[in-house]
């Protein structure tokens, strides 16, 4: 309890704020989403919040909206006129007690794709504002080519028990020059069996080493334990270790494209294999972890912090298009259900949906959570 209570202080002041930063900026512009298409579309939005709880912070616009700032910073939501409550469960007695001028602007009386639209509006701009911080993270930066330093040898592979030591500088393989990691990881691999001469300098003091590469064991991007031909060492990840590319407006967009492609790709994949039970839900990460996350994405600089929200920008977008009622996802599902159908589920079966999709959500975040309380050594 004293390492844990200690551990909270010590996090605090980066951790909290970079934080409260992250979430604040993905959660505003998930429900600025929402809000602008439903706005749009002349729907009376009552409440605009970005936390829940107690608001520290409210005022109102012009239009009567309730904008507040709740004391616990774990979502946000928009409560349009007619909602029972912030998963827009319709109030039925509410919207029997509102005249003819008043239900026109109520979200349930808009037409089907009206509704989906909006419900949609939430994810994709979660979309969007990771492909803008991606592409402005490249053109401020550049686009990244990892050099030879060495960041880690691996304990018991080629390269450890040859010598070759953290902060190593490689240079050559076989005699053949290697500027990126990339190239030194094509030179190892184009002859499995040959001995290999590798060049390199430490502390500005040229050095060479032959070894043999072999089948190295590491975790790949699902934590599974994968096999390949190397000689056991993984480049320094530091700015210094790597060659930055200008980048323009047009490319820097098709490359947050693809780097939000990626991420999203990746998350599903790493989810159905949990599913088919081909993965462990180990890391699924909660509040906690993204906690944690936040304060050495801080440490390590503003530009760092503002890819963290990007990343996890894209994972709200997808969790929310999850065909589970509570979420957007549930909703959808619900419109392509009246559009089949011809008119809306029935009460009782709505209701039935709702309880199901926050006992899963509950349930996932109870996970996720005791994934965070393990992976911080507090149980």
């Amino acid at each position: 309890m004293l390492d844990a209570l200690h551990g909270l202080v010590g996090w605090i002041p980066l951790g909290l704020p970079a934080f409260l930063f992250v979430v604040t900026v993905v959660v505003f512009f998930h429900e600025l989403g929402h809000f602008s298409v439903a706005r749009a579309f002349n729907v009376t939005a009552e409440t605009f919040s970005i936390g829940f709880g107690r608001p520290i912070v409210r005022w109102k616009d012009k239009k009567g909206t309730d904008w507040k700032i709740g004391w616990i910073p774990l979502g946000g939501y928009v409560k349009f006129l007619g909602d029972e409550n912030v998963a827009s469960v319709p109030d039925r007695e509410k919207l029997e007690q509102l005249t003819p001028e008043q239900r026109e602007n109520v979200f349930q009386s808009k037409p089907l794709y009206q509704r989906a639209l909006v419900v949609a509006a939430g994810p994709v701009a979660n979309f969007i504002l990771a492909i803008v911080i991606f592409a402005a993270v490249l053109m401020m930066l550049g686009q990244p080519t990892v050099l030879t330093a060495v960041g880690k040898v691996t304990p018991g592979a080629p390269a450890a028990v040859a010598g070759i030591r953290t902060g190593d500088v490689i240079h050559a393989v076989n005699g053949k020059k290697v500027q990126t990691f990339d190239e030194l990881v094509k030179a190892v691999r184009a002859d499995k069996s040959a001995d290999l001469a590798i060049e390199f300098t430490r502390k500005n003091l040229p050095m060479t080493v032959h070894l043999k590469p072999r089948l190295i064991k590491a975790a790949n991007l699902y934590g599974d334990s994968v096999k390949f031909v190397g000689i056991g060492i993984q480049p320094a990840f530091a700015d210094s270790n790597a060659r930055f590319k200008p980048v323009g407006l047009v490319p820097a967009l098709k490359g947050a494209v693809q780097q939000t492609w990626f991420v999203a790709d990746t998350s599903l994949t790493y989810l159905w294999r949990i599913v088919t039970g081909h993965s462990r839900s180990s890391q699924l990460t909660g509040p906690l972890g993204m906690a944690n996350v936040s304060q050495q994405a801080a440490a390590a600089g503003f530009m760092n912090l503002l890819q963290l929200a990007a990343l996890l920008s894209v994972s709200i977008g997808l969790i929310n298009l999850f065909p589970v009622p509570i979420l957007d996802g549930g909703h959808l599902l619900y419109y392509g259900c009246e559009a089949v159908l011809g008119r809306p589920l029935g009460e009782r079966a709505q209701d039935v949906g709702f309880r199901l999709g926050l006992a899963a959500v509950l349930g996932l975040f109870v996970l996720a959570t005791w994934n965070d309380l393990v992976r911080l050594n507090l149980f």
